[in-house]
């Protein structure tokens, strides 16, 4: 009976070979074991980033929001809205002027600052994240506005309504929210004059600096793209760039010509 030829073990094939083809091999060998290793580390890196950009994408963000409503002031209405993840956005309505019609509703997305998105969410929650009330109850005091603070997260959703807060945390808030809005209606103000009125972006330029210069101002650097525009346009005055320039450093925005 014919018996059937007994297969080569690895081992067999290793003492078969010769030498110089048993070392192309070891090396062949070896350098398929670095690649893998190599596309492990790669492989485990992709999929760390991977994770770490979901969990970012999932993790929910507070918000904290102020309106402020007051009928025939410029603008009679506003809403701005800070995010946890620094992510802003601002939207009015109101004329440009008291003498102008009404003019189109403003909105602006910007990213605020470190310094004051870390500000608003403590003195969020030095006011409790405004649960109960937050308004002094007084009837005798002149109407500065309805005001309406709110805070959401994943676990909160309240707000106030007020005039007038003898709060701390909420006055600090309320006069951060409007110096930040005053600074936005600046730069909406400035970039309708450098279309339609340039003559006019000296005062308008020159009320900006006093305003700035007693702290009346926040996040500058929201309205540096339109400052920039105004000192790169040579078709404006010199007085009027040089004011341009001097407020778009004080925003720390870096300025170019």
């Amino acid at each position: 009976m014919r018996r059937e030829a007994a297969v080569p073990t690895l081992l067999d094939i290793d003492r078969m070979a010769p030498q110089s083809l048993r070392t192309t091999m070891i090396a062949a060998l070896w350098r398929l074991a670095r690649a893998a290793l190599l596309f492990s580390y790669a492989l485990a890196g992709i999929l760390m980033i991977a994770a770490t950009a979901f969990a970012q994408e999932s993790k929910p963000t507070a918000t904290v929001s102020f309106s402020l409503d007051f009928p025939q002031s410029i603008p009679d209405h506003y809403v701005l809205t800070v995010s946890s993840d620094g992510r802003a956005g601002y939207d009015s309505t109101g004329k440009l002027t008291p003498d102008s019609d009404p003019a189109d509703p403003f909105h602006l997305d910007f990213t605020i600052s470190a310094a004051n998105r870390d500000k608003i969410f403590d003195l969020a929650a030095k006011a409790k994240y405004f649960e109960g009330k937050v308004d002094s109850g007084k009837k005798n005091l002149a109407s500065t506005g309805a005001k309406v603070l709110t805070y959401k997260d994943a676990q909160r959703n309240t707000q106030a309504a007020y005039n007038y807060s003898p709060i701390p945390a909420v006055q600090e808030l309320t006069a951060l929210f409007q110096n930040i809005s005053t600074t936005l209606e600046f730069g909406r103000e400035l970039d309708y004059y450098h279309h339609y009125q340039k003559l006019a972006l000296d005062e308008q330029l020159k009320r900006m600096e006093q305003m700035a210069n007693e702290k009346n101002l926040d996040e500058m650097q929201a309205v540096a793209p339109i400052l920039q525009q105004i000192l790169m346009d040579k078709s404006v005055i010199n007085v009027t760039r040089a004011r341009a320039q001097r407020l778009l450093a004080s925003s720390g925005a870096t300025a170019s010509r």
